[in-house]
């Protein structure tokens, strides 16, 4: 999983000015989702969903878990009662790794050794310097429960433990969340990079193809070891990213896509997303229907031969693997829908809704991707039954356990008079 990375921003969407050849191959290898979304606009709620394979507002999980005070209060975090895609496959005999940002929760309880995971490298909170480990801090880079003094560049670093956990556990069968900080602020490249992309005239931007440079090649070093040790053919691999690209922020693109990060706009949940798996799927193909990071957990449950839940609860993703053998013609998802606070969409076939503050929009998303004609009022029945589905959807989710949560402002040093 990348952090914030522009809908634009590799080559098999188009992007020219930063090279991608490493994420490129998963979807050359594989199959790319051209509809592919996660469950909100932002980090952690988006983790949270990915993770449970469960709409995150299910269970009350929809805002950012935040840096303390706030962020540190008991019930901040992924519920304890929900069971996460490392409970499903450690109970079906797989080690488990995490690696990276976790963003779900900093209190000892919200800890990925209490969610399924066997090894830990990476840190709690939601952001974190990619040249300075922050020994010390309360965001320290862990092993396990324990603060390392990290002197890598941090991209670099997870790449590098990714790698050692392949090859310390290729004999079992093994799950790898490898979720990097990057391309998230703050703006830091390794300095190997500094003259490389002159042919880039936005300052931001040009440190940004670093970053993600630095990224792409650790996943090339992660892909190249999978085969040297002969496990890419049966090896199940995802790439998503996160949420939309933050323009603003860190220079990232999503066109053709209408908006950033934080919004219900294509360009807040629409997202990179595509798989490989050499021994079941075939190479190149491209599959159009809509599909969410919530579909992860049940489909590496079935490649896996796990049961992903017992009881009643309710399992909101499914298991891609029929639709992309072809086994299914259908669609994965009549529905998908999202809300964070006031804000909130829902997707039925083409069209979509979406709702920001006071705006309203109805767009026919295969004719308009950019969302750019509202078409409400040519079309009110539409509108109507829009509204209606995703009433139905609302009803079954919870309120929010924990507002949103913001780092409280320090007091600004009034200049004395002279």
């Amino acid at each position: 999983m990348s952090d914030d990375m522009g809908y634009a921003d590799i080559g098999c969407h188009g992007c020219r000015d930063i090279a991608t050849p490493n994420i490129d191959s998963i979807a050359q290898n594989g199959v790319r989702f051209t509809n592919g979304y996660v469950s909100c606009p932002v980090c952690s709620p988006t983790r949270a969903g990915l993770i449970t394979g469960r709409y995150q507002q299910r269970f009350g999980h929809e805002y950012n878990t935040g840096p303390p005070p706030g962020g540190q209060r008991e019930h901040v975090g992924l519920p304890l009662t929900e069971v996460t895609i490392a409970d499903v496959l450690k109970s079906a005999g797989y080690v488990t790794g995490a690696v990276g940002k976790w963003h779900l929760g900093l209190s000892p309880h919200f800890h990925p050794f209490k969610r399924g995971f066997d090894e830990f490298f990476g840190f709690l909170h939601g952001n974190h310097s990619f040249i300075d480990a922050g020994l010390g801090t309360f965001n320290p880079i862990l092993r396990g429960t324990e603060p390392v003094d990290e002197k890598e560049y941090l991209t670099d670093a997870f790449s590098r433990e990714a790698v050692a956990f392949v090859e310390r556990h290729h004999d079992e069968p093994f799950f790898l969340y490898l979720a990097y900080n990057a391309v998230h602020t703050p703006m830091q490249a390794p300095q190997r990079y500094k003259d490389s992309f002159k042919h880039i005239t936005n300052q931001k931007r040009r440190i940004y193809a670093g970053m993600l440079t630095a990224m792409d090649e650790g996943i090339g070093k992660l892909l190249a070891k999978l085969r040297e040790l002969n496990l890419e053919e049966d090896t199940l691999l995802f790439f998503i990213n996160d949420n939309g690209g933050p323009t603003g922020a860190n220079a990232s693109r999503n066109d053709p896509l209408r908006a950033t990060k934080g919004t219900m706009y294509e360009g807040g949940v629409r997202v990179p997303f595509m798989v490989q798996w050499p021994g079941r799927l075939k190479a190149g193909r491209v599959y159009h229907n809509p599909v969410i990071a919530l579909d992860i957990l049940p489909t590496a449950a079935a490649a896996a031969g796990a049961v992903a839940f017992g009881g009643n609860r309710k399992l909101d993703g499914v298991n891609l693997l029929p639709y992309l053998t072809g086994k299914k013609k259908t669609l994965p998802h009549q529905t998908l829908c999202w809300r964070s606070g006031r804000n909130h969409a829902v997707r039925k076939q083409n069209f979509k809704l979406v709702k920001m503050g006071d705006e309203t929009g109805l767009f026919d998303l295969s004719s308009d991707v950019g969302e750019s004609k509202d078409l409400k009022a040519e079309k009110p029945d539409v509108l109507k039954e829009m509204e209606k589905s995703y009433e139905k959807w609302n009803s079954q989710m919870i309120e929010p356990v924990w507002t949103v949560q913001r780092r409280k402002q320090r007091p600004t040093r009034k200049k004395k008079k002279t």
